[in-house]
């Protein structure tokens, strides 16, 4: 098993962020060797700049947090951010869409952007507090049929956060075709460690610094 550290998108993705939060955001993943840093896109070319001579990648957020917009914005957005010098793009999948069971809807918004991001990789955020088990399955099954990378659990922005139960569902379903990220609420070692040892390959945090240090934080998104 890899280091967790390799397993933490090191994130901040509040809107009162300012440059100087992200040249720390920046500065502590490479003290630390996170896999990325998950930021706005308004700030990726600031963060490809700090983090040129790291491994450290820059991992960006797309129709966050509502994943309510239009389809072509959506994959304008990961277009530009790609082109701006995102390695990754974490695009939150339309709840709505998905609601009213309007799949084709579904599968057009993930593949759209899926295509705009090329070979980069691409999450799909599922928002599992608001799905019902029969919705987070369908919602993994037209991922795995647009080809994204991995299915996510969460934005951290809604009414809860990751949670064993879902990654178990989402794990049985998308199988060996799309990773797993859980992202939400994870703030300690302990409960960082249950998601790893349950087979997730990646960590969306704001705590990663305290998590890394045996800390538990009290910090959100």
């Amino acid at each position: 098993m890899k280091s967790l550290n390799k397993y933490i998108d090191h994130t901040l993705l509040k809107p009162t962020a300012t440059e100087s939060d992200i040249i720390l955001l920046c500065e502590e993943a490479k003290q630390y060797n996170f896999f990325s840093v998950c930021i706005n896109s308004c700030f990726v070319k600031l963060a490809k700049i700090i983090l040129k001579d790291s491994s450290v990648k820059v991992c960006t957020v797309v129709g966050f947090p509502l994943g309510a917009m239009e389809t072509t914005s959506k994959a304008f957005e990961a277009k530009t951010a790609i082109e701006n010098g995102a390695d990754e793009i974490d695009m939150v999948i339309n709840i709505g869409f998905l609601k009213s069971r309007d799949y084709d809807a579904v599968l057009n918004d993930i593949s759209a952007v899926k295509k705009a991001t090329g070979n980069k990789t691409l999450k799909v955020i599922l928002e599992t507090c608001d799905l019902t088990k029969d919705e987070i399955i369908k919602a993994c099954e037209l991922c795995v049929e647009a080809k994204a990378d991995f299915v996510k659990t969460s934005t951290g922005f809604s009414q809860g956060g990751a949670q064993l139960a879902d990654v178990k569902i989402m794990k049985k379903t998308v199988k060996d075709k799309a990773k797993i990220k859980a992202s939400g609420g994870i703030r300690d070692y302990e409960t960082a460690m249950h998601f790893v040892d349950l087979g997730v390959d990646r960590l969306g945090v704001s705590a990663g610094v305290a998590i890394m240090n045996g800390e538990r934080s009290n910090s959100d998104y």
